[in-house]
């Protein structure tokens, strides 16, 4: 998995490290952030333009991207979900760097694209409890955090 990441952020056509286009020059907690962000999103199988700009959103938002630096880091994090074995190998690296208000927003972050497309699915909710296990936030937190994704997808709807 490390070597995965290494090559998302060392790696170009040229042997060299640098943020050419197609290159995300960014660092392995965003990756991981934005894997996880990603996973979740395709856990149904499906991924809709709903999520995908939602995505988007969240990730620029977050870390302050341009749209260029959002889309590669989207293709980084889509890639290192596909080689991923685990959801461990992001939350090792994601405990290490996040204080525990910012898992929290993490698993907000995943609440919310859980709901972004509308349907909650059963693999979708299984996959955020799993990493907020493994990123030692409390049940009842993960279920407050559910809570206010609900709500907050509810009053977006239109009536």
């Amino acid at each position: 998995m490390f070597s995965a990441l290494k090559k998302f952020l060392f790696d170009d056509k040229s042997g060299t490290s640098g943020s050419g286009p197609g290159v995300f020059d960014g660092d392995e907690k965003q990756i991981a952030e934005a894997a996880l962000m990603f996973h979740v999103i395709a856990a149904d199988g499906i991924v809709t333009e709903d999520e995908k700009q939602r995505l988007a959103q969240s990730l620029e938002a977050h870390f302050g991207l341009t749209q260029s630096q959002t889309a590669q880091l989207i293709e980084a994090a889509r890639d290192a979900d596909m080689e991923a074995i685990d959801l461990f190998s992001f939350t090792r690296i994601l405990r290490r760097e996040l204080d525990h208000e910012q898992r929290l927003q993490l698993v907000a972050n995943l609440w919310d694209m859980v709901y972004a497309d509308g349907v909650v699915h059963e693999l979708e909710d299984n996959i955020v409890w799993r990493v907020a296990e493994l990123l030692d936030v409390e049940a009842r937190e993960r279920m407050e955090l559910k809570r206010r994704a609900r709500a907050a997808s509810n009053s977006e709807s239109p009536e």
